[in-house]
């Protein structure tokens, strides 16, 4: 129960928090582009009560890895020296590369026809997602999703400063992503290297065309697998031509 709340309210002070912000009518103006309706309240309530949801499946997840460790059955340590301070950044870049890689083929996978409309459907209620969809899974996926870190901890060494950065990447890149297609420049974060991570006009055309853009951090799985639209890609090319030629 402890867990639960914690989580829950992880989720409403960083998805509130940047509702408020990018959503609140005293930021409109502040924007370059005329902005969409703001979402329907009967769609964030559809997204808030799955989160609430697959809160209590990462709640459960939590439990079980913390209840391992206990017990002296995961690789989660302690003494950050145990590994060198070194393999703390290495070990959190290959969980973000490796839970990326788990998520682009399950996430596939829930868009498959006999598993979308009980596994998946939920979270693209919102056409055009808010910070509130960020975590609004079926419980089918938020099953599956927490199944990654469930099985990581068993295998790779951890500290548990990894581990909570790991959580809190995923938190903060999982509300970015879903801040909605005209709140942010279409370049953000797509310049140079971040052409290659995940942003909110990305994962944007995910909802909005089905088949396109399966990632979670990074953009090489959908490059690698041709799953990026083109036309995003030309849109973006044309937009950086622009500004080198403006400045």
């Amino acid at each position: 129960m402890a867990l639960f709340g914690i989580i829950l309210i992880r989720y409403f002070l960083v998805a509130g928090g940047m509702y408020l912000f990018f959503y609140s009518p005293s930021r409109q103006p502040l924007l370059e582009k005329n902005l969409r309706q703001n979402p329907s309240w009967e769609l964030i309530k559809s997204d808030i009560k799955l989160s609430v949801l697959s809160t209590v499946v990462f709640a459960i997840a939590s439990a079980f890895i913390l209840s391992a460790y206990n017990w002296g059955l995961t690789r989660i340590y302690s003494d950050p020296h145990q590994y060198g301070l070194w393999y703390l950044g290495v070990s959190y870049v290959l969980v973000l590369i490796l839970q990326d890689t788990y998520f682009y083929f399950t996430h596939q996978l829930f868009h498959h026809p006999s598993l979308f409309s009980w596994a998946h459907q939920g979270h693209h209620r919102s056409r055009y997602p808010t910070p509130w969809t960020s975590f609004a899974f079926d419980p089918l996926e938020a099953i599956v999703s927490s199944l990654f870190l469930i099985t990581i901890v068993f295998i790779l060494p951890l500290h548990f400063i990894t581990l909570i950065a790991v959580l809190t990447t995923m938190t903060i890149w999982a509300v970015l992503n879903h801040l909605g297609t005209d709140r942010l420049p279409l370049s953000f974060p797509h310049h140079w290297l971040g052409k290659w991570f995940i942003g909110p006009e990305h994962h944007s055309l995910h909802h909005l065309k089905y088949n396109l853009h399966y990632g979670l951090y990074f953009t090489f799985w959908d490059k690698l697998l041709k799953t990026e639209d083109p036309k995003f890609v030309k849109k973006l090319n044309e937009q950086r031509t622009g500004e080198v030629e403006h400045i």
